[in-house]
């Protein structure tokens, strides 16, 4: 089939019975920049734009088989990894991740929801940690996720490079931190990586609350690097996508 022969992203990643994050917004990112997807679920969810009211983790042996089905199936370029709920689905994914080192993945750390409810069951985060973000090409956490990763919380962005810089040494390849949760008028992310310099990208602060904008940058992200797009140029390429498309529902 001719569709075999496109490039894909395969979502691992929870749904969102709203539509507004989770892999509902995964598949809407990575279409509006060109690329198919396809889907290994890892938990069902009942959620508004509010709260989520239910969560229901998927078997970690039935993720692990859809990701390898997709992977059969198609012309796998690029992995995004969302929501994965338990330290069992967090080891099945790394297996897989084990057996395609041809694939970048990029990981979105899904802790906690908008409004709060926790996504990933505390003790999985050592184990997300040491397991899975070494397999990854980038990890993208914002600072919230940032200070849980590192146990510590930054008051600056030299305080972010340096609890990103300990992510690295513990085994992290590349760390995009995300800016959105400081304040002031400008929101910067950094690229960081063992071997350069930070890379900041740097853009106004825009007065919205779009959810799912998280989902939005590594799925792009993901993307950019399915067509083979250099790593930095990927997440520049995501950014201008992600800040354009936020634009139009800021307030003014």
């Amino acid at each position: 089939m001719a569709l075999r022969r496109d490039p894909y992203v395969l979502v691992v990643g929870g749904s969102d019975s709203s539509g507004g994050a989770g892999i509902a917004r995964d598949i809407e990112t990575i279409s509006s920049v060109g690329v198919r997807t396809c889907l290994a679920v890892t938990a069902l969810t009942v959620q508004t734009h509010d709260a989520v009211m239910e969560i229901h983790h998927s078997q970690s042996r039935l993720v692990a088989n859809q990701m390898r089905a997709a992977l059969q199936a198609n012309k796998v370029t690029a992995i995004k990894i969302g929501m994965l709920a338990t330290a069992e689905i967090i080891v099945a994914v790394a297996a897989v991740l084990r057996e395609n080192p041809h694939v970048p993945a990029i990981l979105d750390p899904v802790l906690a929801s908008t409004s709060g409810r926790t996504l990933l069951e505390a003790g999985a985060i050592a184990v997300m940690t040491r397991d899975l973000m070494p397999l990854c090409r980038l990890v993208t956490p914002n600072l919230i996720e940032l200070a849980i990763l590192a146990a510590k919380q930054a008051v600056d962005d030299d305080g972010a490079i340096r609890q990103g810089r300990e992510l690295l040494e513990a085994g992290a390849r590349a760390l995009l931190i995300k800016g959105g949760h400081a304040s002031g008028p400008r929101s910067t992310d950094i690229l960081l990586r063992s071997d350069h310099e930070p890379v900041r990208f740097d853009a106004p602060r825009l007065a919205t609350s779009m959810r799912g904008t998280g989902c939005m940058l590594a799925s792009a992200i993901a993307a950019h690097l399915a067509k083979a797009s250099p790593l930095e140029d990927s997440v520049r390429d995501a950014k201008l996508f992600v800040f354009e498309k936020l634009s139009k529902h800021a307030v003014t």
